[in-house]
């Protein structure tokens, strides 16, 4: 014979399921006057970065990072809007925006990036392919050594010995402006070479670049520049 308690027991089985794990509701303020954004604050924060930096990694910039990743699908959707793909590199931990190549009657190109220099190319073709026989670990190159990277270059143009040299150091700075290479606290002719090179030197890219580098080492002319 059932009692109502034993009744009332058995009625908890046909109530819905709630998620433990679900997230409780939260009231968005609006950070501004006028903000109508339908994303959380961090997705926003997260977008701004993309937008506005050239790379984001897990090493530099950790919170930043993981709000992509969280996000990743809502803020794919925002770029796109604009004809802009988000490029997430698990394997480095990277993420950054491109613009999206194909033709439009009436798109607008909203990464207008300077494009690099010849030397700031080979340079970086040169570090992409130290970075890649790494294994993944840590490069520590010098000044010294990246001058001697083109040691073999025999361009008519650039023969003067002081001229060239102050090429090669100008493809350092351009570099480091970028973060592609991160000075030494130790030395300041020593640098890091930041693994963020191997996601966005493509092996198309790098292919295109060694092409300019032997046509530069035989004395022959490159292209002035090379789009980013």
């Amino acid at each position: 014979m059932s009692t109502d308690t034993e009744a009332d027991f058995a009625a908890f089985s046909d109530l819905p399921q709630v998620d433990q794990s679900a997230r409780p509701p939260h009231q968005r303020r609006p950070r501004f006057d006028g903000d109508v954004s339908e994303l959380p604050d961090r997705a926003c924060w997260a977008l701004q970065h993309l937008l506005t930096r050239r790379y984001i990694s897990a090493e530099s910039d950790s919170d930043i990072y993981a709000w992509v990743l969280e996000y990743r699908h809502q803020l794919s959707v925002r770029l796109s809007e604009l004809d802009l793909l988000l490029r997430i590199v698990d394997g480095t931990d990277v993420a950054f925006v491109e613009q999206a190549r194909y033709e439009s009657a009436k798109g607008i190109k909203l990464l207008r990036r300077e494009p690099l220099g010849t030397y700031d190319s080979i340079l970086a073709l040169h570090l992409a392919q130290m970075m890649r026989a790494s294994g993944g670990q840590s490069v520590l190159i010098s000044r010294e050594e990246m001058h001697g990277l083109f040691s073999g270059v025999l361009n008519d143009v650039d023969r003067d010995a002081v001229t060239f040299a102050g090429r090669v150091d100008a493809a350092i700075a351009r570099l480091t402006g970028l973060e592609i290479l991160r000075r030494s606290r130790d030395d300041e002719d020593s640098y890091t070479i930041s693994p963020v090179i191997t996601a966005v030197m493509t092996a198309s890219v790098i292919s295109e670049l060694q092409q300019q580098f032997e046509l530069l080492a035989n004395g022959g002319t490159t292209a002035e520049e090379i789009q980013e």
